[in-house]
């Protein structure tokens, strides 16, 4: 197993650790539940960039990689709403996104075919993980009140579900011969 490979498996690893941290209702144990998002996320960005610049790309990477990256923003996604920070709208917009484009990644892997992240793809990968900190970051700055810091990381959210129904239409047309009814 390469190495972006393994980067892929920890942060599959750090979502269980991710979210016993943040189920402990204490200030240490959102500091350490922000560490370790960021430090997934951070293998988010050097698995691909190793395994493009060393030619590293392999169909488990393709695979696992972007499944990876849907564990762990999922599972903030529902920590925040466990927190009643969010409710179930943009998370439901956000998984169905995400199962539709899975679904069209299978029916092209059917056909021999390998659909990589587009550019709005990554995008959204990126405004979710950042708005995530932000939330995650805002509920550990103890001096910005609650009710304050919960709407600056609805507004975030909220953000990144704009990109996520973008790059979600972007695959959805790209894609439509995929999806024909004959």
């Amino acid at each position: 197993m390469n190495l972006p490979n393994k980067l892929t498996l920890l942060r599959v690893i750090l979502v269980p650790v991710f979210l016993a941290f943040m189920s402990v209702n204490a200030l240490w144990a959102n500091i350490a539940g922000l560490a370790v998002f960021v430090i997934a996320s951070l293998t988010d960005m050097l698995d691909g960039k190793i395994a493009r610049k060393y030619n590293l790309v392999t169909n488990f990477g393709k695979f696992a990689d972007p499944l990876a990256d849907k564990m762990l923003t999922t599972a903030a996604f529902l920590v925040f709403m466990q927190k009643g920070i969010i409710d179930a709208w943009p998370v439901f917009i956000i998984l169905a996104r995400e199962f539709a484009v899975s679904g069209i990644r299978l029916v092209a892997a059917a056909d021999g075919e390998v659909i990589a992240a587009s550019f709005w793809g990554k995008l959204k990968t990126v405004t979710q993980m950042i708005s995530i900190i932000a939330g995650i970051l805002l509920m550990c700055i103890t001096i910005i009140p609650v009710n304050v810091a919960n709407t600056i990381t609805v507004l975030l959210v909220w953000l990144s579900v704009i990109f996520t129904i973008i790059s979600g239409i972007e695959y959805i047309y790209k894609n439509r011969k995929l999806m024909s009814f004959k």
